[in-house]
């Protein structure tokens, strides 16, 4: 098969590659509502399966290893949960002397406006209340839709433990199904492509969560040194915020940077909070990632930043966090099968130490470069 397949031009080849590849996605998007959480119930069995594993061992049978397992996962999310909605309960209480507080900082900055650039306030004011009657509008417009959009979404994400537990349950019947449908001759890359996939994604959530937990403690630290108000809710948010990849650093600077504007007097405060944020990013990018979750994902930048905007603009904020390791296990597939090897090493971080294309165009290069300089 793979000696016919060779046998096509190249341009059908690759024409048939990206269009299974639209297709697909057209479908995921059609379907994300229930394909989405599926594939967060998949993530979380897998992650899972070592602590079904451990019940197992001590002699706990798997139906009651699995209910354990997921009981323990439900418990650490609700205690989560309810730390943040404590947190987000003493931010409710200062909410009008927070809102007192924004209505000076915004007609300072009128003023300020006024001042700078000649605009009377009337005009400034005129403008500003058109701007939040046109939000007004249209946040009334989306509420009717969101109703029954958040309806349906909590129904599909209800789902999710059940999904969870059933994927565990039947794994033993889901690798035989796997086992009879592919050829014998493949069978052992369908292996090593399964398992190297499964510690990929346990090893890159394992990360995330350790980045998670040391990202709320320096956050954290950094706002209450700089005494911040809700530094512990803002540290926290920070840290959830940040697992969304690239994005998610950016918003979790700008909500402190903004507590810092609304309850400081003074300007220095959010650019001290900046200041702080950059350094945390700084610590987070050359050490936390590097050691605790890129050593398991082996994806460029380049790609991982263009998988992640794709799939944040079809799937939301959900497609964001599934993006790098739908990627990854792609770049593993790719790796294991000889006709798409070169996009596994586009999609990597190795670069061949000997390549005569590379030669040559270096070699083109300098040539260029030493007869300009000529």
């Amino acid at each position: 098969m793979n000696s016919n397949y060779s046998t096509i031009p190249a341009y059908i080849r690759y024409s048939i590659f990206f269009t299974g590849i639209c297709a697909l996605g057209f479908l995921v998007y059609i379907g994300q509502d229930i394909i989405i959480p599926i594939c967060f119930a998949l993530l979380f069995a897998i992650l899972l399966d070592p602590l079904v594993t451990f019940f197992q061992k001590i002699k706990i049978p798997r139906t009651l290893a699995i209910t354990f397992a997921i009981i323990f996962a439900f418990l650490l999310i609700t205690v989560t949960i309810y730390f943040i909605s404590n947190q987000l309960s003493l931010f409710n209480e200062s909410l009008p002397k927070f809102r007192e507080k924004f209505n000076i900082v915004s007609e300072q900055i009128k003023s300020w406006m006024s001042t700078e650039f000649n605009i009377s306030l009337q005009t400034i004011n005129s403008q500003t209340d058109k701007w939040s009657k046109s939000i007004f509008d249209k946040s009334g417009a989306m509420i009717g839709y969101s109703v029954n959009k958040v309806t349906e979404l909590i129904i599909m994400w209800l789902l999710i433990p059940v999904y969870v537990y059933l994927f565990l349950y039947y794994q033993t019947l889901l690798l035989l199904f796997i086992e009879r449908v592919s050829d014998k001759g493949n069978q052992k890359k369908i292996g090593e492509v399964m398992i190297e996939g499964k510690k990929m994604i346990q090893s890159y959530l394992l990360g995330l969560l350790f980045e998670a937990i040391i990202m709320s403690i320096l956050n954290s630290a950094g706002l209450l040194i700089l005494g911040i108000e809700y530094a512990v809710l803002l540290g926290i948010i920070g840290a959830l915020l940040n697992v969304i990849p690239y994005l998610g650093g950016i918003v979790s600077t700008a909500l402190p940077m903004l507590v810092a504007i609304v309850t400081k007097d003074s300007l220095a405060s959010p650019l001290l909070v900046l200041g702080v944020y950059l350094l945390i990013q700084f610590i987070d990018n050359n050490f936390i990632v590097p050691f605790v979750v890129a050593s398991r994902v082996k994806i460029n930048a380049l790609f991982s930043i263009i998988v992640v905007l794709i799939f944040g603009s079809l799937f939301g904020i959900a497609g964001m966090f599934l993006a790098i390791p739908f990627i990854a296990i792609v770049k593993i597939i790719f790796d294991r099968i000889e006709s798409l090897k070169p996009y596994g090493l586009l999609l990597g971080v190795d670069t061949p130490a000997n390549s005569k294309f590379i030669n040559i165009f270096e070699k083109f290069r300098k040539d260029k470069i030493n007869k300009t300089k000529q």
